[in-house]
């Protein structure tokens, strides 16, 4: 069953998946840095950043050659920044210890730093064909709800088929703590319809790791993997499942009886920001603020000087929402007469603006009142 299983869902991945300029190479930098962009993000909002991304900096070399400052600047409007730098440092470390080129297995990968178990994975199996498993949200929300929520009896039967298709399994690490949460409402579902399910969060990690192994197609572990992640961001979804449309709903035993995955309530905060303007064009300047560099958010990026509280003689000229992580922010901005700029302040001449690592927020706000260059 289980070489069944993976082989009707290779059909369907060749013949559904969705054209992404990373999938149209081997090349494991391309895969890796789209690998990293697509870390919390999704791929609409990463593809024209990483056509950029690769035409500036299309080879290890010209990264590694790279300032932060130019790195975090294409980078801006993807968020989570500290990808960025470990990807810039991580490629600093292949050019000056690996000659420049990528090591080829996912134990080499996850030496470099920024590289863990995930993503070491994903650019081993699709770009050297190494048999090991990709396990994303995806992969899990797949694997569980495909096993019945992986009884330990099953995984142990797919790793067993599989491995007399001349597949070796690796030893399952468990996954990073929380890993197996979006599964948690069926499991309930599971017990109580008198399913078994895997005693800890640990073990049930170690199943749905091995379950995904074992559906990965001999010399096609690339191809499986990205299957699997497929099936998950576009048919087998957490909040309503295309059940219909899967290809491998017949050897599902959980389909159509799916929990909706509680959506994540977001915290709204109320924030206010300076917006101070001197001079005319082609001289106009504007006030930024360069985030200190120990900041847990956005390290050493710009942004507009945050207001503790609304002067009296401010004048809100712009009212946005900007949503980040798990919090909701409502946003003004306040027109403030000239003032000094204080130490981690600076003023910027607005065509310069660009050349700068803002804050998405920040990029937004200039673009908004008309202050980006060329607008």
């Amino acid at each position: 069953m289980t070489e069944e299983t993976a082989r009707a869902l290779l059909r369907w991945f060749e013949e559904h998946k969705r054209d992404l300029p990373w999938r149209r190479t081997r090349d494991p930098y391309a895969i890796w840095v789209s690998e990293i962009m697509l870390q919390q993000t999704r791929v609409a909002a990463v593809l024209d950043h990483y056509a950029r991304w690769m035409e500036r900096f299309p080879s290890v070399a010209a990264l590694a050659a790279a300032e932060e400052a130019e790195v975090l600047t294409l980078w801006s409007g993807l968020g989570y920044y500290r990808r960025a730098r470990m990807l810039h440092r991580a490629a600093q470390v292949v050019a000056a210890e690996h000659g420049g080129v990528v090591p080829g297995t996912a134990a080499g990968l996850r030496a470099l730093p920024g590289i863990g178990e995930y993503t070491s994975a994903a650019i081993a199996s699709i770009a050297f064909e190494e048999a090991v498993a990709v396990v994303d949200g995806n992969v899990e929300r797949v694997v569980t709800r495909l096993a019945g929520l992986v009884e330990a009896v099953f995984a142990t039967v797919l790793v067993a088929e599989h491995q007399g298709n001349g597949v070796r399994t690796r030893d399952a690490a468990p996954l990073p703590k929380g890993a197996a949460r979006a599964s948690r409402g069926e499991a309930a579902a599971g017990a109580a319809a008198g399913r078994k399910t895997e005693g800890t969060a640990a073990g049930l990690a170690r199943a749905i790791r091995a379950g995904a192994t074992a559906l990965l197609v001999q010399g096609r572990a690339g191809d499986s993997n990205q299957a699997m992640m497929e099936l998950g961001a576009t048919v087998c979804l957490p909040r309503a499942p295309l059940c219909l449309h899967c290809p491998v709903q017949p050897w599902c035993r959980t389909r159509g009886e799916h929990m909706a995955e509680p959506r994540k309530k977001l915290v709204a905060r109320s924030v206010a920001y300076a917006l101070v303007v001197r001079g005319t064009d082609p001289v106009r300047e504007v006030l930024l603020r360069q985030r200190p560099a120990g900041a847990s958010l956005m390290a050493g990026m710009w942004e507009l000087p945050e207001l503790n509280e609304v002067p009296l003689e401010g004048e809100v000229v712009l009212q946005v929402k900007h949503a980040i992580t798990v919090t909701n922010y409502a946003v003004r901005v306040v027109r403030l007469g000239q003032r000094l700029a204080l130490a981690e302040e600076r003023w910027v001449l607005g065509r310069e603006v660009a050349g700068l690592p803002l804050t998405g927020l920040a990029r937004k706000v200039l673009k908004r009142l008309g202050l980006w260059p060329g607008e």
